[in-house]
């Protein structure tokens, strides 16, 4: 009978399956507004975004066909406008109808689809729900690997625009697949993350949610009274809310929780006042689940006539609404009765009765398997060829890729060879421009000092010439046939030439070229 608690507490266990294009989960108020709007409107976006808006409030109350209709109404428009952010939200929602559905293939297929469209026009916001409402499907075919990466990619983009909600969302979401593959510290770590941001935002009826996570974590690591604790912190902001299905839900699980600890008579309080609330609204899913945990406590505190009058009540209920689940779970619960007051022939009667319906459950759910893994198979072989044609696409596009970037990298190299070159023969102008100064500089100043030398030496000629004899005393004194032979290096010379012109004297020695005077002639002439 423990299966009838885990009834109990997985109300709130499911992740969020935000659809951001849908509006997924909302309560239908919008379909005569939508179908009047629609009536009036031109075959244009407006009227893609009314039908695949239908499209979501169908879904939304259970009625896929006229879902899918709509869907794919918005979809065909879509693709004949060449609207793309509409041909995004109509895969999704289109998806979101085959994943209430179970078929999970096609559900995968269309949110793929959208994915790819939202990159393409790149709306951050709409590929975080794409990728949640993928991991979604994931966490659904059990798939939690695939669930997890898909989850924490919608994180960090929501983390990136700063969409607190959203955040929270997937920190919830993240949790819930952490509990199911039972790494409790993880999902408490992720639970309690969410319900921060929740506080922050101040949306009291997801912390109620957060809260009833937070202890179903809690009841699966058998720590009971926390697990009360969080409970009673949902059923609080519940009634505050004046939610009656989830007040209804809260003291079911509590009720669940005193179950486990033994405390039976709370656990019946519990059980009868989310009773009396569902009886209330008329919720008889929660009826006949509530039948089937009141009559396991009676059942173990061995009040057996109590327990049979509600495990009937149950298998009544559970045929009226068809759940083939909660009649297994009476025979099942009116078996163990008939066993422990020792009536052997109905206890035989109800025991044939649960193997015939676990038996068909199974039969069932492993049709819907083979089912399912020949529609996942077909998906497979699809997303197989989608993925070589993507292949064959990235090859093309990174061999243009390459191209590009090599022409890229060719012509920077050669701006940057120019630009070497430039700064080289730029340099070399400067220093040969600054050389040729320095040169000039210098010759200028050689210049100057040749002139001051050039002017001492011709100044030097100037008085050699004047120091000369001159041509026109030669000439008169020597009227005979002569000539000076003087030839200078340069401007100036270091001989000197001169000539007197003299009376001839007597006594003149001819042989000696001397003039023989006797003495005091010589005193004479000195």
């Amino acid at each position: 009978m423990k299966k009838l608690i885990i009834i109990a507490l997985l109300f709130f266990f499911l992740p969020f399956a935000r659809d951001i294009a849908g509006n997924c989960f909302a309560q239908n108020k919008k379909i005569d507004s939508l179908q009047t709007l629609i009536k009036k409107d031109k075959a244009d976006t407006n009227k893609v975004i009314h039908s695949y808006k239908l499209c979501s409030e169908y879904y939304n109350i259970g009625l896929y066909d006229t879902a899918l209709y709509y869907g794919n109404t918005a979809l065909q428009l879509a693709k004949e406008l060449n609207f793309k952010r509409g041909i995004a939200n109509s895969y999704s929602n289109i998806g979101s109808v085959y994943y209430f559905q179970g078929n999970y293939p096609d559900a995968l297929e269309n949110h793929f689809a959208s994915l790819q469209l939202n990159m393409a026009i790149g709306n951050k916001q709409r590929i975080a729900g794409s990728y949640n409402n993928i991991a979604n499907v994931y966490y659904s075919q059990g798939n939690y690997p695939d669930a997890l990466k898909n989850y924490f990619a919608s994180l960090k983009l929501e983390e990136a625009f700063g969409d607190k909600q959203g955040i929270a969302f997937s920190y919830n979401n993240i949790g819930a697949v952490y509990h199911k593959q039972g790494n409790y510290p993880a999902a408490l770590k992720n639970h309690l993350a969410s319900l921060q941001l929740k506080k922050a935002i101040d949306d009291k009826q997801d912390i109620a949610s957060s809260y009833n996570n937070i202890a179903n974590v809690y009841y699966s690591q058998g720590n009971y009274p926390d697990a009360l604790k969080n409970h009673l912190a949902s059923l609080k902001l519940e009634e505050v809310l004046g939610d009656k299905q989830g007040i209804a839900r809260s003291y079911m699980n509590i009720g669940s929780v005193y179950f486990s600890q033994g405390n039976y008579p709370a656990a019946l309080k519990n059980h009868f006042a989310s009773l009396q609330l569902k009886e209330a609204i008329g919720d008889k899913d929660g009826i006949a689940a509530s039948y089937l945990c009141i009559g396991d406590v009676y059942t173990k505190q061995h009040e057996y006539k109590e327990a049979q009058e509600y495990l009937m009540k149950a298998k009544i209920v559970s045929k009226e609404i068809g759940s083939k689940v909660y009649i297994r779970d009476s025979y099942c619960g009116l078996a163990m009765i008939d066993s422990a007051a020792g009536n052997y022939k109905s206890e035989i009667i109800n025991y044939k009765l649960f193997i015939l319906y676990r038996d068909s459950l199974d039969n069932e759910q492993t049709r819907k398997k083979t089912i399912q893994s020949a529609m996942q198979y077909e998906f497979d072989k699809k997303e197989i060829a989608a993925q070589a044609e993507q292949d064959k696409k990235d090859a093309i596009s990174a061999s243009e890729a390459k191209r590009e970037k090599v022409i890229r990298y060719s012509v920077i190299a050669g701006l940057l060879l120019m630009f070497i070159v430039s700064f080289i023969i730029f340099r070399s102008l400067r220093i040969t421009r600054r050389q040729k100064q320095i040169i000039e500089k210098q010759k200028h100043l050689v210049e100057e000092h040749q002139k001051e030398i050039i002017d001492s030496i011709t100044y030097a000629k100037r008085i050699q010439t004047a120091l000369l004899t001159s041509d026109n005393y030669i000439n008169t004194h020597l009227p005979a046939e002569h000539f000076i032979l003087f030839k200078p290096k340069d401007i100036v010379s270091g001989d000197f030439y001169w000539a007197l012109s003299i009376a001839p004297f007597a006594n003149w020695d001819i042989g000696t070229n001397k003039i023989k005077l006797d003495r005091d002639i010589f005193r004479q002439n000195i």
